[in-house]
């Protein structure tokens, strides 16, 4: 099941909700002021490549072979 990220248009709350199949409308509020007046709203997410993975790995000895 999806979370989407809803912003409350009365009280300005950003919240998520998981929205699974069946989810009825009533359901679909804010969970501040309890408004149905939402909007979905683009939320944010990280990847991460094998390219940038192998870029951010440390080593705490100074003697590990990170692919050089």
């Amino acid at each position: 099941m999806p979370i989407y990220t809803y912003i409350c248009k009365d009280c300005g709350e950003k919240f998520e909700l998981l929205i699974g199949i069946g989810t009825a409308d009533e359901e679909m509020k804010c969970k501040k002021c309890n408004s149905k007046n939402i909007e979905k709203t683009i939320s944010s997410f990280n990847t991460v490549s094998k390219s940038d993975s192998s870029s951010n790995q440390s080593c705490p000895t100074g003697t590990c072979n990170l692919g050089d």
